[in-house]
């Protein structure tokens, strides 16, 4: 598979998927105008991607979004269903939460997340 990277624009993140390295990187602000539009290549290169895990590889995501709206919430979830199914299969996943240490809404929701999808190695980065 070759990686995919998008660069971030005011309205939507950088997407830095690198396969072959077993790491995904979300950062910046989502609010793109149709987020099922955006994030619909990212989801299935996901959901090929983790078809062909074979089990040895730790999968890093670091997801850092200053703000994302309520659309691009649905698609996160949809994104991280299918690390914590691949997680639940014995792959091991780490979500890594980074957030600003004053947003409590941002922290809220990666505390969220760590309830939802459970199968998947949580870990919350507050930075000033």
């Amino acid at each position: 598979m070759d990686n995919l990277h998008l660069p971030a624009t005011a309205s939507t993140p950088l997407v830095d998927f690198r396969y072959d390295a077993h790491q995904l990187r979300l950062e910046g602000e989502s609010y793109p105008e149709n987020a099922a539009a955006f994030y619909g290549p990212l989801a299935e290169g996901l959901r090929a991607y983790v078809a062909g895990l074979q089990g040895g590889e730790q999968v890093e995501v670091h997801v850092a979004l200053s703000y994302f709206n309520s659309s691009s919430t649905k698609m996160l979830f949809g994104l991280f269903d299918t690390l914590n199914q691949a997680a639940e299969q014995g792959h091991r996943i780490a979500l890594h939460w980074h957030h600003d240490r004053e947003d409590d809404i941002a922290e809220e929701f990666g505390e969220e997340l760590h309830i939802d999808f459970p199968a998947l190695a949580f870990h919350a980065h507050p930075a000033d």
